[in-house]
């Protein structure tokens, strides 16, 4: 069976709060034994790492450069891509489901590719930005659900679980 892989995403520039909410979403993953992904740069994506290394946990990073070096410092497999905002696709792609913190512009095409790509999207609502403003919305009608709006970090992994049917 391949790894369970969750995609983290959100903005490389954060408030302190949504870094804390990030770290302590990284923290849940890799307590339950799932690969993190992530954009490997910093923000929310090296807070979410750093909870992940801090609990024993691997992690992923789809960089939009084309050098390992800029992967965060968190980060165990950097991908160098030189696709810039492109790679946002594959940070998408790569997770079963996606978690989503805050976010702009960036964060919003991750989650739409999520969508058409039919997986699973959990908003953090506490986080403000897209996340919030998307939790509890249909994006368009190809799919039945909605973001699911999640309150705490370790709800929004339990959400990951509940959704993909993982014990």
């Amino acid at each position: 069976m391949p790894a369970r892989v969750i995609s983290v995403i959100g903005g490389a520039n954060s408030s302190p709060s949504n870094l804390d909410l990030a770290e302590r979403v990284g923290a849940e993953i890799a307590k339950r034994g799932v690969i993190l992904a992530c954009g490997g740069l910093g923000g929310v994506m090296e807070a979410a790492c750093r909870g992940a290394k801090n609990e024993g946990g691997q992690t992923l990073g789809i960089l939009p450069t084309d050098d390992k070096e800029h992967a965060n410092e968190y980060v165990d497999i950097a991908i160098p891509t030189g696709l810039g905002y492109a790679r946002n696709y594959l940070v998408a792609k790569a997770g079963d489901a996606v978690i989503a913190i805050d976010g702009s512009a960036g964060t919003l095409s991750e989650i739409a590719i999520a969508w058409f790509s039919n997986k699973p999207v959990i908003s953090l609502v506490q986080s403000g930005g897209w996340a919030a403003k998307l939790a509890g919305e249909k994006i368009d009608d190809r799919r039945a659900d909605a973001v699911y709006g999640a309150n705490t970090p370790e709800e929004a992994v339990e959400m990951v679980f509940q959704a993909m049917n993982w014990k």
